[in-house]
């Protein structure tokens, strides 16, 4: 009996859009789930007269496949992977393959791949972005692990990954060895965390100066999405702005509640960068966002005790909302700028060997990221392999200096309304400290050598020095 190409275990939405994928793209699969009855109801469904072969038991399962088993498991990150995998190892044979196509933090996948390396098996950490949606019809890929694993799965993540519009070129690339595949993952996340809540922030400007109608919303999103913000987020807000709700006949955006949940990967993103030393502000504030967005009740207390300005915005509309469309790019390309100086940080930090051109490459389609900026992200890197930052690029540059003026009305507009924009300020920060010569961190070294002999450097001459304050 002829044996199955790939397999895959965890028959949630993104594991059954996956194994319908491969089939599409003329894979034989086996799929394996602990609950037998989720399986049946696949089966009966969409992957009905596919090449796909149901089991139901991992013994089954394992025995079904050709080899070199390619398995990937999808299923919740942390302990249930571990399960998933000590339940496998003994069914394995030397050089079989396990691919996480789940969100795990980098440092599980870093110590799975030791772990079963040793047994000498294979181990894939693979970061999978592009929801439901981009698992069923072609997500951006971020394989991690060895190169010659790598090499096994290739035909397999070219076929089903998402391919550029610009080029056709596969969303899919070898990231490096490890846990790099999740971190790149993780940072992918990250700049999502970033570039949502900047839109946020852009509706609440004007939102609070304006109050444009939903269909207003509609049609300013829409029209930034035709030029240079043209991307998956813009174009699905200004989706999102047609939605009437059925019970009501209200804009359905006016009813959710202002509580921004999270799963976690933003946080790890903010976390890693304060343990590598990489500022990432924008991200760091979009998670902070979503954490106050939490405590609604607390706020709502807070809002009948506090008081913010009364002013009104009484200048020209069209002004304010071409100034809020250049402050969201603007801010966009510094979320962008500290994204990828995370990731050059961390490839030293950790041996990652890491291709930034090739990674903006691969955030081109089918990813939650998706924007025509990364195809300039790209060209930038490959102009620059060594690019220090996004922002010295000359491109980049004049990207952002052409809309300085138009961001830094926008902030303050939103400063004078009251209307909290922690984002976009950061952002702006980021620039201006990002472009400073001298910054005041001369008075936080005397600071620190006044109170704790910490030493401090001078400006005109080497070594370090420790000054007595107090004096005689």
């Amino acid at each position: 009996m002829a044996k199955n190409q790939y397999g895959l275990i965890g028959l949630a939405v993104m594991g059954q859009n996956l194994v319908l994928n491969a089939a599409d793209h003329g894979f034989s699969v086996s799929v394996y789930n602990r609950t037998a009855s989720k399986t049946d109801e696949f089966m009966a469904g969409e992957a009905k007269d596919k090449s796909i072969t149901a089991t139901y038991s991992l013994e089954e399962f394992v025995e079904s496949l050709e080899r070199p088993r390619t398995i990937q498991i999808m299923v919740k990150a942390g302990a249930p992977v571990d399960t998933v995998i000590d339940q496998l190892k003994p069914l394995l044979d030397q050089g079989d393959i396990i691919i996480d196509g789940g969100n795990s933090f980098f440092p599980d996948t870093e110590r799975r791949a030791k772990d079963l390396e040793a047994a000498n098996l294979r181990f894939i950490g693979m970061g999978v972005s592009g929801g439901e949606e981009g698992a069923r019809h072609g997500p951006s890929l971020m394989p991690g692990g060895t190169r010659e694993a790598y090499a096994i799965i290739e035909p397999l993540v070219i076929a089903i990954s998402a391919k550029a519009p610009a080029d056709g070129a596969p969303c899919v690339s070898y990231i490096g060895p490890g846990g790099a595949g999740h971190y790149v993952k993780m940072v992918h996340n990250g700049i999502e965390y970033g570039d949502m809540q900047l839109i946020a922030e852009s509706y609440a400007i004007l939102k609070a100066a304006l109050d444009p109608s939903p269909e207003e919303f509609h049609q300013i999103f829409s029209t930034w999405n035709a030029g240079e913000l043209s991307s998956f987020l813009i174009e699905i807000t200004a989706d999102i702005f047609t939605k009437i709700d059925d019970e009501t006949g209200q804009p359905l955006v006016d009813l959710i509640l202002d509580k921004a949940g999270q799963k976690g990967t933003g946080k790890w993103t903010s976390q890693n960068a304060l343990d590598i030393g990489s500022a990432i502000p924008t991200i760091t504030a979009a998670v902070d966002g979503r954490i106050i967005s939490s405590i609604k009740e607390e706020r709502v207390a807070a809002s009948k005790i506090l008081a913010g300005p009364q002013t009104r915005y009484d200048g020209d509309r069209q002004q304010l909302i071409n100034a809020v469309r250049a402050a969201l790019y603007a801010s966009k390309i510094c979320s962008y700028a500290q994204g990828m100086a995370l990731l050059k940080t961390a490839s030293a930090e950790y041996n990652y060997n890491l291709d930034l051109g090739e990674i903006a490459r691969i955030w081109r389609a089918g990813c939650i990221i998706r924007a025509e900026l990364l195809d300039d992200i790209t060209n930038a890197y490959r102009r620059n392999t060594s690019l220090p930052n996004l922002l010295v690029d000359q491109q980049f540059k004049e990207a952002v200096e052409s809309r300085q003026a138009d961001w830094r009305f926008a902030v303050k507009t939103a400063i004078d309304l009251g209307t909290p924009v922690p984002a976009m300020s950061a952002s702006l920060a980021y620039f201006d400290a990002y472009r400073s010569a001298r910054v005041s961190a001369n008075l936080i070294q005397a600071q620190r050598d006044y109170f704790g002999a910490h030493t401090f450097e001078r400006i005109d001459q080497p070594g370090s020095f420790h000054a007595n304050w107090i004096g005689e």
